[in-house]
Parts: structure tokens; C-alpha cells; sequence
């Protein structure tokens, strides 16, 4: 566990602060780290590689706790292999988030009084790059604070020069492969962005609507179908029901008359109808129902869109330029007053998409886009996971990922926006189409022009792991780096960014996939478990806990907190507590550096080490190998917990308790446990660093006098162990403890001074009965001594004269009232349980409440009779 050498801090810090104070340190140390390039990564080393990218958050966005969380996780794993000697690459950039940039941007035109289309595309993408350039990207700086290692000179940007030949580059290849394909399919649309969105920009809520059941047809020849969007009617074209309904088999195969309009639709049969739910009949509107345009391609509908982009209807009649909200009533009165209203309820709860942008209900639409085919891709992205080659972390996880990819359905990559890689397809006068390449010239004759549409930001995003190291160049970067070690993100982008890198890596890199492991976290919340959002009133702003409480704290908080694949609570208590803790990490760094604590030459041998000091060694290398199996098992929480109990209960409480009498008497002892204290502090920081940088950078540089504990060695398990040390401290710790709680059981004050004897020969307690009595503030016995309590604990024996500090009468009158009152408490609940009449009527919470009264009594009980046992008669 020996550091390795460094070169001397130029200007160490000779003496520590009473107190710490983050903002007066964080900053400063950030930039020094970046400054001397602590964070780059060379990609001709011959350090075996560690990369990571970083989830690329959008170019509008600002750092909020999700981010803050998954951005200490990552930070933790690559500041610790990168002092495990690894050349360690942690990939910045940001994504140009399309809709939310182009509405951000529209939003400032507007405040002008001017639209998009009042500069036309050209002026208004230039006008985007300017914003970007002026206030896009606030979230760099807000990763500053935080403390990310990013190699700050390799970032990237989805519509850099470089990304977007790679985004061209792909589409040709999967052009030419057949694998991209232009059609006619319904979408999501939003007619407030006036483009498709992808599934994961659509948010669901619950809204209040109207459920309407309307009779399709006339007398025996009629059906009753049931809808929340009566609005669509006009666009049916078939009814469904299902092959084996046999209410409805003397119609599959006939017309019936569609109200309103009188047409004439068909009745199908279709295996998708659940005959079970409502009437077990459908109306089928192809051009603005997923589902239902599914049915129509199997059975031939024709698909009659009824409404345009902007959701105004337009179908011929009546309703025509309605908005389809104002049409859906109109459509409602209409039917009512015809008599084919058979029901209605209202209001009506159900599940409905919104534009995750502008909140606007979306839109189900028939529109002409581009798609990715996606099943060789896909199959290949679940070959991948199943054969071996990338693990998914936490495993269970796997049959969701399963799920979705071996049921993925052809990715809609169009959207009709102006900023985004416009898609390279020329059209031409004749119906020509060409895919332009990056290193071709587009079609300049006359009557060629572009596809207006651009991509969707997941298909830049899924080049990622490998466009952001120069692919299409065959580059160093790629070479080295390429494929990722592992990607750290969120269970909820399994499906959306998670899947599209796994099936672009695959294909775009020859068979290998992006990365070796996908460890999956959970979504952060609330300190109740609930959702975090504005709407909420609980969304918390992780900049404001940084200034108050330092953003070590706010690591720590968050990476104790991080169970693999599961949601985290978190609630500003935590947060202090965390900073309470980096304050204990401070003040005993501090008191030890104040006593001689020293890395300063060899560790002494066993044989001049005290059973105090044998126990922590053993404990500190048992502490090193348990922290790195949880790192490699993605167990954040187990490991911070596993360094917050080792630095705070037996570093901090114990050791440094005990060490204090040798301290005082100083000599050789001394000299010995300032070298041992001097060695856990130097591990004990280094085996912190990952999760809490600042404090322990801080720390580390004025124990050690070195250059940085970034470029510091992480700390290796030298095999170390004592398990007799180990057990003899362990007694130790229960003489301490026990006699503190009866101290504290009689009302005791901490600091209160008490006569003792203690009686230690014949057991490994005998040579620290000096740090026993200091603990637990023991007088020695005098001449009037006398033993009124009689503690026998761990093969010792303490005890104590209490005559002189409490009223024996008054403490045995006390306590036998609370015994009688546990008694009591006991038998009450003996009797409701024991009554079988009041066993089948209670609810089990009740009854379980009155089961924990019980255990409580009874556990009172044994601890008041203990407590009486021990006093002296009165």
C-alpha cells in the first residue's frame, strides 16, 4: 500500500483550517486538476484502456439531480481505474436535441414577433449556432462543479463537422444495405411542433375525457363501438371483431352504414379484437390509430386521413376547419341528436400521450417518413447480450431488454424540423432519388432538391460510443478506446438509446459491440419515493445543495444511495448528514496531523505494532478488497456504506479514540501509531477519492506533501490480517459499549466521571485498561470505594460505585413503573391476540401493529429487568 512517487506539491498545504469550507477550495482544485491535463487520455499509450461516454446531455439543458447522479457514478468509476494505472478516456459532448433547441429558438423569435419562417431555413439554423454559441451549454460549467473528469479537449457535439460525416456516412451504408427505407405509417405527431416524435418524447397522463358507445348500422345489421376521440369516426373505414364472437358472425363479411356520412364500411374479423373488452367490436380508422392501421393493412382498408398537421379537421361536411378537439363535441351533439348515442360516460379517465416538449396531445398520424429496418439490426443486438459479448448489469434487467429488442418495430428516423442532419437523399425532376454519401457531390441540375426533413437526435446519439473517437476515420482514438468498457445510464433509455448504440455499433464496427457492459441505475426521487418534477413542487435544483453543503456531500448523498437497476430516494437531510460526514473526515484528519499521524518511512513490523494498531491494518486491507469486489459488481451504495462505517465507527470512533492515551504519553509507542495512523489515512483518503474528490484531495495533499491524489496509486490489499487482533478489539468494543448504554440507562451524562474497578487479568483486555477508562470516564477506586453495579462483559468484569451519582431509591422506583407499565402494555395485547373472535374480524394491519406492540413490550421488559438486576438494593 506504499504510494508511488510523485513530485512534491508546489505549494503544499503546511497547516489545515479549523474548520472546512467547499466553496473556498472546490473550484480552485477543478481547475488546477484541469489545468495539468490530469483528465486527458492518450490514445497512443500503452496503458490498457477504460472508456466511458457521457450520457450527451441536450445542448438547452441545465444539470439536474439525474444527471448529477449518474455523473458521480461514472466520476467514481474512472477516477478509480485511472489510479489503477489505466489510460482512462470519460468522453464528453452534449446533443443538439432538436425539437427542444428549434422550440427554444423559436420561443426568442417570437419574442420579435417573428417566426422561422420569417428568416426561411438558411437564416434560422445560422440563428440556432448563435445561441448555441452564446447560451447553449451552460451545463459544462455545472459539470465543473460537480467535479467530473472529462477529458475536457476531446468534446464533441452531435452536429459537429466530424459527427455529422459519421451520420451521413451511416445512413448511406444502411441506404445501400436496404436497411433504410421511405414510407407511409402512422406516427406520433405533435401539432403544436408540427413534426413526428419519437416514443420516448411522448409523456402519458392521466386525462379527464368522455367515453362515447355510438350504434354503427341499422337494426340487425348494426354494431355499438365505444371511443374517446369521436372526432376520428369520419375517418373509419371498417368495424372489427373478433373471429369467434358469435354475436357478430352473420355480419363478418357485410356493410354497414357509417353515421354522418353514409358510407358504407365493412365488418372484419381480426385475431387483435378482445371480444371480452366493452361491446367486443371496434371501429377501425386506419390513417390515425396505430392499431387500427395494423388491422386495415390485413384486411385492405383504405386509409382516409380526416385531419391535417395542425389536427384541424378535414374531412368534407360540416365539421370541416374544425380543431379536432371542437370537433369531437360537435361530432357528439350530431350523433345524439340522430339517436346513436347508446351510452356516454363522463368524465372518463384515461391514459393520454403529450408532446414531452410543448405538453400538446399528440397525435396519432398516416404520414410519408423515413424508416430504419430494424430486425437484422435488432437481432443482432440481442445476439450480443445472449452469446456473452455485453453483460447487462444488474442481469435481471435482461428480459426487459429482450423484451423490447426482439419485438422492435422499424424506427421512425424523419422529423420534420429545420435543425438536425438534414437527411441526404436528393429528389429529381423525373422521380429520381439519390442517397448523397459525405464524399460525394449532391445533384445540381435543375430540379433536384433535398429531403426538407431532418433525423431524429436518437440517430446521431446511437453513434456515439464510436463516432465521438473519429469513425468514419480509422483513428488512434478508435483503435485504442473503442469498444467502451462499460455504459453507465438509466434503466428508463434501455430501450431508446440503449438498443439504437448496441444495433449501430454492431453494424457500423464489423460485429463488435459498443460497449463490454451496460450497468443500469435507477431514477432518482424524492425522500417519500415519489417522481421528481416541477409540477410537483419537489424538483430540487442540485446547484443550490452544492453551495450549501459542497458538492462532496451531494456525491456522496447520491452514490450511497445507488442500488444497481433501482430508483433512489434522496431528501436534503441526507444531504447535511453527508456533509456532516466529510466535516468528521476533516476534523480527524486534522486532530491526527495535529499528533504525528506521518507517512514518513517503512510501516513497522508486526512485531513492534500494538494489538490497536494490528486490528485497523487488518481492518483497512479487509476493507480494500470488500471496496473493490463492490466496484466491480456496480454496488455503489455498498461501497460508500462500507467506507463511510470503516472511516467514521473504526477509524474516527475507535482507533483514533484509542490511540489518543498513546499519544499523550508520546515516546516510541507514539512515534509507532502516528505511522500506523498516517497509513490508514493515506489508504482510507485514496479508497474515498472516487466518490468525495475535493475534501480528500485536500487531506491527501497535506498528509503526504505530494502532487495530487488523482494521479495517486489506488490503494492494493498487501494480505494483511490479524483475526486475534481483530476478536481481542472486538471485546474491547463490547466492554465499551455495554457500559456506556447501562451508563446511559441510569441517566448518566457522558462526560460524568464514575468510580470503577476493572478486573482484566487472564484476558487480552489487560494492556488497555488505560483506553478503557479514558472511553468511559472510569475514576480509579478509592479507599471508601464500593461496587454498587457489577457489569461482567466479554470475560471482564467492570464495576462501578454508583452511590455517589444518582438516587438508587428513586432510579428502582422509576424503573419498576415502567416495568409495570410494560407489563401492562404486554398483556393487552397477549389478550387481543389470543381472542379468536377478534383475529377474523380485524384488518392485518391492525393486527400486525398490535403483534409489533407486543415485541416491543416484551422487549422493554428484558431491558428494564436487566437495568433493576444491576442497580444495588436500595
Amino acid at each position: 500500500m506504499t504510494e508511488n512517487s510523485q513530485q512534491q506539491n508546489p505549494a503544499p498545504i503546511t497547516e489545515l483550517p479549523t474548520q472546512y469550507a467547499p466553496a473556498e477550495v472546490e473550484g480552485k482544485l477543478y481547475e488546477r486538476w484541469v489545468e495539468r491535463g490530469y483528465f486527458e487520455a492518450d490514445a497512443k499509450s500503452d496503458k490498457p484502456p477504460f472508456t466511458v461516454v457521457i450520457p450527451p446531455p441536450n445542448v438547452t439543458g441545465s444539470l439536474h439531480l439525474g444527471h448529477a447522479f449518474e455523473h458521480t457514478l461514472i466520476d467514481a468509476l474512472t477516477r478509480r481505474k485511472r489510479m489503477q494505472g489505466f489510460e482512462t478516456l470519460w468522453q464528453p459532448g452534449m446533443d443538439h436535441a432538436g425539437i427542444a433547441t428549434q422550440n427554444v429558438v423559436e420561443r426568442e423569435l417570437a419574442k420579435e414577433g417573428k417566426s422561422r419562417h420569417d428568416l426561411g431555413r438558411e437564416e434560422f439554423v445560422e440563428r440556432v449556432w448563435q445561441w448555441k454559441a452564446e447560451s447553449g451549454g451552460q451545463i459544462s460549467g455545472q459539470m465543473r462543479r460537480l467535479g467530473d473528469g472529462v477529458a475536457w479537449s476531446r468534446e464533441r457535439f452531435t452536429m459537429d463537422e466530424g459527427l455529422s460525416q459519421a451520420v451521413q456516412t451511416i445512413f448511406k451504408r444502411l441506404y445501400d444495405d436496404e436497411l433504410i427505407y421511405r414510407a407511409e405509417r402512422i406516427i406520433n405527431w405533435c401539432p403544436r411542433c408540427l413534426t413526428a416524435i419519437s416514443d420516448i418524447e411522448v409523456e402519458y397522463q392521466d386525462d379527464e375525457g368522455e367515453l362515447v358507445s355510438i350504434r354503427y348500422g341499422e337494426g340487425e345489421a348494426s354494431i355499438v363501438v365505444a371511443t374517446t376521440r369521436a372526432e376520428t369516426m369520419l375517418g373509419d373505414t371498417g368495424v372489427a371483431v373478433h373471429p369467434d364472437d358469435e354475436r357478430y358472425k352473420h355480419l363478418v363479411g357485410t356493410e354497414i352504414v357509417l353515421p354522418l356520412t353514409g358510407r358504407r364500411i365493412p365488418v372484419v374479423a381480426d385475431e387483435h379484437v378482445d371480444p371480452e373488452f366493452g361491446t367486443g367490436a371496434v371501429k377501425v380508422t386506419p390513417a390515425h390509430d396505430p392499431n387500427d392501421f395494423e388491422i386495415g393493412q390485413r384486411h385492405g382498408l383504405p386509409n382516409l386521413a380526416v385531419m391535417d398537421e395542425h389536427a384541424i379537421i378535414t374531412a368534407h361536411g360540416p365539421f370541416q376547419g374544425l380543431d379536432r378537439l371542437e370537433a369531437r363535441s360537435a361530432i357528439v351533439a350530431a350523433l345524439r341528436a340522430d339517436g346513436r348515442i347508446v351510452a356516454e360516460k363522463r368524465p372518463y379517465t384515461h391514459s393520454v400521450g403529450h408532446c414531452s416538449r410543448c405538453k400538446t396531445t399528440i397525435e396519432p398520424r398516416l404520414s410519408m417518413q423515413w424508416w430504419v429496418k430494424v430486425g437484422p439490426l435488432a437481432k443482432a443486438a440481442g445476439d450480443a447480450v445472449r452469446d456473452g459479448r455485453v453483460k447487462i448489469h444488474p442481469q435481471e434487467m435482461e428480459k426487459r431488454y429482450f423484451d423490447w429488442v426482439d419485438n422492435l418495430h422499424d424506427w421512425c428516423i424523419s422529423r420534420q424540423l429545420w435543425w438536425g442532419h438534414r437527411i441526404p437523399v436528393w429528389y429529381g425532376p423525373n422521380g429520381e432519388v439519390v442517397c448523397v454519401g459525405p464524399d460525394e457531390q449532391p445533384p445540381s441540375d435543375d430540379g433536384w432538391t433535398q429531403d426538407t426533413d431532418v433525423l431524429d437526435t436518437w440517430f446521431s446519439s446511437g453513434l456515439w460510443p464510436f463516432s465521438t473517437l473519429g469513425w468514419p476515420e480509422q483513428t488512434d482514438s478508435l483503435a485504442k478506446f473503442y469498444p467502451n468498457s462499460v455504459l453507465v445510464t438509466g434503466y428508463d433509455i434501455l430501450f431508446f438509446w440503449v438498443a439504437r448504440m448496441m444495433m449501430f455499433g454492431l453494424y457500423a464496427m464489423d460485429g463488435t459491440p459498443p460497449f463490454h457492459t451496460i450497468a443500469l441505475h435507477g431514477m432518482v426521487r424524492d425522500q417519500f419515493g415519489k417522481k421528481m418534477s416541477k409540477s410537483f413542487g419537489n424538483a430540487v435544483n442540485p446547484l443550490d445543495w452544492m453551495d450549501s453543503y459542497g458538492s462532496d456531500a451531494v456525491r456522496f448523498t447520491l452514490a450511497r444511495g445507488a442500488n444497481p437497476g433501482v430508483d433512489v430516494p434522496i431528501g436534503e437531510d441526507w444531504v447535511q448528514a453527508s456533509r456532516n460526514f466529510a466535516n468528521k473526515i476533516w476534523n480527524a484528519t486534522r486532530f491526527a496531523l495535529m499528533n504525528g499521524a506521518t507517512i514518513e518511512g517503512e510501516l513497522p513490523s508486526a512485531e513492534r505494532l500494538s494489538a490497536t494498531d494490528r486490528w485497523i491494518l487488518s481492518r483497512l486491507n479487509k476493507t480494500v478488497a470488500e471496496v473493490d469486489a463492490y466496484y466491480e459488481d456496480y454496488q455503489f451504495s455498498k461501497l460508500s456504506d462500507a467506507l463511510y462505517h470503516f472511516a467514521w465507527d473504526e477509524v474516527f470512533d475507535w482507533y483514533v479514540e484509542l490511540s489518543k492515551t498513546v499519544f499523550f504519553g508520546g515516546g516510541e509507542a507514539a512515534k509507532v501509531s502516528g505511522r500506523v495512523l498516517g497509513e490508514v489515512l493515506d489508504v482510507m483518503l485514496r479508497l474515498l477519492h472516487p466518490v468525495v474528490p475535493f475534501v480528500t484531495e485536500t487531506l491527501w495533499t497535506t498528509l503526504t506533501g505530494r502532487e495530487s491524489i488523482v494521479i495517486a496509486e489506488w490503494p492494493a490489499d498487501s494480505g494483511f490480517r490479524d483475526d486475534a487482533a481483530e476478536r481481542e478489539i472486538e471485546n474491547l468494543q463490547r466492554v465499551v459499549t455495554e457500559v456506556r448504554r447501562f451508563r446511559s440507562d441510569q441517566g448518566l451524562q457522558p462526560g460524568q466521571k464514575v468510580p470503577a474497578r476493572l478486573t482484566l487479568d487472564g484476558t487480552a483486555l489487560a494492556p488497555h485498561e488505560a483506553a478503557i477508562r479514558q472511553l468511559l470516564r472510569l475514576q480509579p477506586e478509592g479507599e471508601a470505594f464500593s461496587a454498587t453495579a457489577t457489569l461482567p462483559v466479554a470475560g471482564a468484569t467492570v464495576a462501578l460505585d454508583l452511590s455517589g451519582t444518582i438516587d438508587v431509591a428513586a432510579e428502582r422506583k422509576r424503573l419498576a413503573k415502567d416495568l409495570a407499565a410494560a407489563e401492562k402494555e404486554k398483556a393487552q395485547a397477549h389478550g387481543k391476540l389470543g381472542n379468536e373472535a377478534f383475529l377474523a374480524k380485524a384488518p392485518d394491519n391492525v393486527v400486525d401493529k398490535i403483534r409489533t406492540r407486543l415485541a416491543k413490550a416484551e422487549e422493554d421488559i428484558e431491558r428494564i429487568t436487566a437495568q433493576l438486576d444491576r442497580l444495588p438494593q436500595a
